[in-house]
């Protein structure tokens, strides 16, 4: 355990300790996950409700460990920081486990059928993993960190959700100016090697990650991030914050859950796009006419209520389990006053994610952890790609007022 060297939580905003709870958001924020669930449940099935649970809990966990990736490949690119991908290490092992043995038993829950498929190889995939990294780090936020702090009241991610669902709008209407690049085949581990060597060898690679990035700190030298808790004892499992560790376990444990549940794996980005043509519908466009709404499974996605959409159950479980956590936590706030450069970035930066994550066919989550965690050759290389484009990005920020880290920042 000395070799990950993880620091006690990640920091980006923590409450200062004894902070009163904000009752008001709290009981707002709990009523409506109570509300909504029984809603859900009564009227589109226990499948839909335990979906939307599960992104309670993942909101929660994300917001109490604060749990980064835009910030952890900032911090690894900019002062050679590990300790953040470190810690998306053991989240993508303990997903990756869970999910192995998930298939091997052939069955989920609620009748669906566990299935992993490699996603394909090429440019979209390669271009949308450097346009969807550039995006988070003048955005601010990840795919699932835009949902957990909209939640958690921050203001400027906001606008970042909105060009999040604009761009994802832009790609589907303009679906025909990206269909057909080149590409091969998705590589599945498990059909050359079986699930067992699958795993294995996804753990090796693991493992190879959190001694090369020791090593890379070892020479670079950041200081380890130390934040107070918000609460101690017990409490702290309610009002937080986590040791990013736990964090990671507990994601990776949910992560297993939505695919046991499912019967795919956690994703986030298609909702934003769903979203946005269901809102586009109510202006009296017609995106069914669209090229990418033309497929079946899309179609059906489109033509049915976003409550039996996997994505968006758990996408509006996270916003409002982040409510929860962050107003037990006395963190809740809204920030009203964003210069106007921060804006620009952060609707600039959503509108690149929204195109990136479509490009290549998932996020952070749906096409890294999601990819890595079933053995597909495509996570890997999305993440690989996601580190260029973090180098880019963090070259842009400065031009909208934005800081890069410092050797002396915490790993967010």
């Amino acid at each position: 355990m000395a070799l990950l060297n993880f620091p006690t939580s990640c920091a980006a905003p923590t409450p200062k300790p004894e902070e009163p709870v904000r009752v008001v958001p709290l009981a707002v924020a709990g009523l409506l996950a109570v509300a909504l669930t029984w809603y859900v449940w009564a009227s589109f099935g226990a499948k839909s409700g335990v979906l939307l649970a599960l992104g309670f809990g993942l909101g929660v966990a994300l917001f109490h460990s604060r749990f980064g990736f835009t910030s952890a490949w900032r911090q690894l690119i900019a002062v050679g920081n590990g300790q953040g991908l470190r810690a998306h290490t053991v989240l993508l092992g303990t997903a990756a486990t869970l999910i192995a043995l998930i298939i091997s038993t052939g069955s989920g829950l609620f009748g669906s059928v566990p299935k992993a498929t490699g996603g394909p190889l090429g440019l979209a995939l390669l271009v949308g993993a450097v346009l969807f990294a550039i995006g988070m780090q003048l955005g601010g936020a990840c795919a699932s960190g835009t949902l957990f702090a909209v939640g958690s009241g921050q203001s400027t991610i906001v606008l970042t959700l909105g060009g999040f669902i604009a761009g994802s709008v832009l790609y589907t209407w303009a679906f025909p100016l990206f269909d057909g690049w080149p590409s091969l085949p998705g590589v599945l581990l498990a059909d050359h090697v079986g699930w067992f060597g699958s795993w294995l060898i996804t753990i090796a690679a693991l493992v190879l990650i959190v001694a090369v990035t020791r090593v890379v700190q070892a020479r670079r030298n950041p200081p380890p991030a130390d934040v107070v808790p918000t609460a101690h004892g017990i409490a702290r499992v309610f009002r937080g914050s986590w040791p990013i560790l736990v964090g990671a376990v507990v994601l990776g444990v949910l992560a297993g859950a939505v695919f046991l549940v499912s019967g795919g794996i956690w994703g986030v980005t298609f909702a934003f796009a769903l979203w946005g043509a269901k809102l586009v519908q109510l202006f009296g466009f017609h995106p069914e006419t669209w090229q990418f709404w033309q497929s079946p499974s899309n179609a059906k996605a489109l033509a049915a209520s976003i409550w039996v959409d996997k994505t968006s159950l758990t996408n509006i479980g996270i916003m409002i389990g982040a409510a929860i956590a962050a107003a037990a936590a006395g963190a809740w706030k809204i920030h009203s006053q964003i210069p106007w450069r921060t804006a620009l970035a952060a609707v600039l930066g959503g509108v690149l994610m929204g195109i990136g994550a479509r490009l290549a066919g998932g996020c952070n989550i749906g096409a890294y952890l999601g990819g890595i965690s079933v053995g597909s050759l495509h996570g890997w290389l999305w993440g690989v790609f996601a580190l260029g484009g973090t180098w880019i990005g963090l070259r842009l920020r400065p031009l909208f007022g934005l800081a890069n880290p410092k050797p002396d920042d915490s790993i967010c």
